[in-house]
């Protein structure tokens, strides 16, 4: 299992041709009280930085961009319900989408965890 980050602070933890997508613990800080997140139904199918969702907070609205082409194979119910979860635990328990990876090559565009906290810093 590896796990990356995009520059639009996402993490990708990839198992074999699947591959689990959440928003970081840095972006759900910067969003603030997240209380709604719109979500695609599995069987959707996207290219990488394409817009797969949206996370609303007190703060604001925010795209999510898919860090990856693929098909969404499960979308976390979960968030539906109880959208503040990615406040808990937005590098686990709150991961959005199960995708199928449709390119590994483009795992290479994204960062390891070094350079995501570089670029945090």
């Amino acid at each position: 299992m590896s796990v990356y980050y995009s520059e639009d602070h996402e993490w990708i933890r990839v198992e074999g041709d699947t591959a689990t997508i959440g928003i970081t613990n840095h972006a759900a800080e910067q969003l603030g009280d997240v209380v709604f997140i719109d979500l695609q139904e599995a069987g959707t199918e996207f290219e990488a930085s394409d817009e797969i969702g949206v996370i609303e907070s007190v703060k604001a609205a925010s795209e999510i961009y898919a860090p990856l082409s693929g098909e969404i194979i499960e979308a976390n119910a979960i968030l539906e319900d109880e959208p503040g979860k990615i406040n808990e635990s937005a590098e686990s328990e709150a991961w959005i989408y199960k995708v199928k990876l449709a390119n590994s090559d483009e795992l290479e565009k994204l960062m390891d965890a070094e350079a995501y906290k570089a670029l945090i810093a």
